[in-house]
């Protein structure tokens, strides 16, 4: 019989042996400048190799490179059919990395994700040891295919690998490897049989993506590929090094004092429990606001969206261009919200127009879409 959680290992899954990807990027760089050019050159790489398999979806696509070269999570969000896992795969190709998916059913136990600890017998001297045999989730990528179809206990599992890069089985602790990115996919329209991701777990991944249709020109593309012969998988394009030194370089992007006072002045706006904070869509739209994880990720994010684009600091506008996914799961709508058909996205919009200084007190509908 099959596995009915339908795991993959990456060491029992011949697709994902890709070949190894040589370095894209220099040993070194002479100054912050010359590497800011060279990580664009590469980006620019892996969208070219991403695009082989994905029709359109920039924005998308972007999102999620800026998550791994932060070294963050993402969960991407939309119905069925647009691609989701397709997307995370193909990703996945383009870096020489480890990759496992993980299919996430209601029947599946955190030790199928972790890994367990097995008896094993010497047959030189008869004498039996346990010994731990890792999960899937010792793998660089790994893909949370429906993550909220499997009970809360499951998905608590994840909490420690994404936050501490570790896994505790039995009281003895297992690193995981270096670099790690937990990608999770959800369908947001069935709820039926579903458990919502806690709010808790929901704030360790940094962007919340979500996916729409595609456009009638990029559907024509869709159809045309996948109904004829020819289709061409991503190649790789990125090594675990490279990966890594990516991330140190958005540490080393410097920001201004003034792009970090307007990442605060946009998460302390959605705080309607602290005194004076928030401001009035939030009083009368939210129950609950963002905590310092967002200011954190809001910076990150900028940083890595102004080295994409081959910026050398960010700005403003690279902030606000990252909001939508790093604020709308951080921030609980209330009642009032549900009663007028505000969403979170429709919220963060306002607060950023009030933070620029813009009017926000026309006519709510007008700002809505």
């Amino acid at each position: 019989m099959s596995d009915p959680t339908n795991i993959h290992h990456p060491n029992a899954t011949p697709s994902n042996q890709w070949a190894i990807a040589e370095p894209a990027l220099s040993p070194s760089w002479p100054d912050l400048v010359t590497g800011v050019a060279e990580v664009r050159r590469a980006i620019d790489r892996v969208r070219r190799e991403v695009h082989k398999s994905i029709v359109g979806q920039d924005e998308v696509v972007d999102q999620a490179i800026l998550a791994i070269i932060c070294g963050g999570h993402a969960v991407v969000e939309g119905v069925p059919g647009l691609a989701k896992t397709l997307l995370v795969s193909s990703l996945s190709k383009t870096l020489s990395l480890q990759f496992s998916r993980i299919q996430f059913t209601p029947d599946l136990m955190p030790s199928d994700m972790t890994g367990t600890e097995v008896i094993q017998e010497d047959k030189a001297t008869g004498s039996r040891a346990l010994r731990f045999v890792k999960g899937p989730i010792f793998s660089n990528i790994v893909l949370a295919d429906e993550i909220n179809r499997t009970p809360p206990k499951t998905q608590s599992a994840l909490l420690e690998a994404m936050q501490e890069r570790q896994v505790t089985v039995n009281g003895v602790q297992y690193r995981l490897p270096n670099p790690f990115f937990v990608l999770a996919t959800q369908n947001p329209i069935e709820q039926e049989g579903t458990y919502p991701l806690p709010e808790a777990q929901l704030d360790r991944f940094m962007l919340n993506i979500r996916v729409n249709y595609p456009t009638e020109a990029e559907e024509l593309e869709i159809v045309s590929r996948t109904t004829s012969t020819g289709l061409s998988d991503p190649s790789p394009v990125l090594s675990a090094d490279d990966i890594v030194r990516m991330q140190a370089l958005v540490r080393q992007i410097p920001v201004s004092e003034d792009v970090l006072r307007h990442a605060i002045r946009i998460v302390r706006a959605t705080r309607v429990r602290e005194e004076g904070e928030a401001i009035k869509v939030c009083r009368d739209y939210l129950a609950w606001g963002a905590g310092p994880r967002a200011s954190q990720f809001l910076v990150l994010a900028a940083k890595a969206r102004a080295l994409v684009e081959g910026a050398e600091k960010p700005t403003i506008a690279h902030l606000e261009s990252i909001a939508l996914p790093v604020m709308r799961h951080r921030i609980v709508t209330n009642f009032n919200a549900e009663a007028d058909g505000v969403k979170a996205d429709d919220v963060v919009k306002l607060i950023l127009e009030s933070v620029r200084g813009r009017s926000a007190s026309r006519d709510f509908e007008s700002v809505v879409r």
